[in-house]
């Protein structure tokens, strides 16, 4: 009863800190109750910054606990002064980051199915797949191809352009043989050919 009196005595005098004193006795002592507090009290306006940048209720959840985990390490650091101001400014700043990140692995992508697209039609992208801002219905197209092949097929494609992987990478990673990977890639964008070939005659 002691035991539960004293929590119950520390979690009112916890509730009672503002939250630069709540911060500054988590770099003080590290009491980890200081920053489930400050978690209670801001994860509402975290996760609407982070809905507000990212559109995207899944992501903007994880991109909540990732900014509360960083607060383990941000909050030993001096020259906090208003912390829910600092906070909104670690939000956003991280759900920047995440879209120049999401941004960069996008047009990583296109510029590979940009390339395999070619090295598949061999003289090059199809004028007919031209059409479109940057070639999107021509990567839409080819993303299609590619989920139309068996599964051997589409997991050596997808491993060795999307995930540029070597074909001892492809092969360690689904268990076929470096020959059989070889074939698996060379009937995949064969079949891929075929696939584009017939979308042009429609």
């Amino acid at each position: 009863m002691q035991l539960f009196n004293n929590r119950k005595q520390k979690q009112n005098e916890l509730q009672s800190l503002s939250d630069e004193q709540l911060v500054a006795r988590y770099a003080r002592k590290g009491d980890s109750e200081c920053v489930g507090l400050l978690y209670e009290r801001y994860t509402h306006l975290v996760f609407a910054v982070c809905m507000k940048y990212c559109k995207n209720e899944e992501e903007a959840e994880d991109l909540v606990m990732i900014v509360f985990e960083k607060l383990f390490d941000e909050l030993r650091k001096p020259g906090i002064q208003n912390f829910k101001n600092w906070l909104f400014t670690v939000a956003k700043n991280q759900c920047l980051m995440h879209i120049r990140h999401s941004k960069s692995v996008e047009r990583r992508k296109e510029e590979v199915l940009q390339a395999l697209e070619e090295e598949i039609m061999e003289s090059g992208r199809p004028e007919h797949l031209n059409e479109g801002e940057n070639g999107e219905e021509s990567l839409m197209l080819l993303e299609k191809g590619i989920e139309s092949l068996n599964e051997a097929q589409k997991s050596c494609i997808v491993q060795f352009y999307l995930g540029e992987k070597s074909y001892s990478e492809v092969s360690d990673s689904t268990g076929y043989s470096l020959n059989e990977v070889k074939s698996h890639l060379q009937n995949g964008k064969r079949n891929l050919k075929i696939f584009l070939e017939k979308a042009l005659q429609k």
